[in-house]
């Protein structure tokens, strides 16, 4: 099992449930793994010793290209 992170240890969500930090992957540098689901959490995604996603690289500019914009197109309708 991986490292944990310091100095936060783990914290309690607003759920219920309690969440682990450890060290990420190329992109990610933190992973956060639900280390306990509470009994009335609602959350599907929220999965006991299963990491949540970061989608911070979602976030950075695209790299594939745009298409080029035709400047004379107009719709018809």
């Amino acid at each position: 099992m991986a490292q944990a992170l310091t100095p936060l240890a783990a914290a309690r969500l607003a759920c219920g449930c309690v969440v682990g930090f450890r060290h990420g992957v190329e992109g990610s540098p933190i992973t956060v793994v639900i280390s306990q689901k509470a009994e009335g959490c609602q959350v599907a995604i929220h999965v006991g010793g299963l990491p949540v996603f970061d989608h911070r690289e979602a976030l950075r500019p695209p790299t594939r290209h745009s298409p080029v914009l035709q400047s004379d197109f107009e719709e018809e309708g």
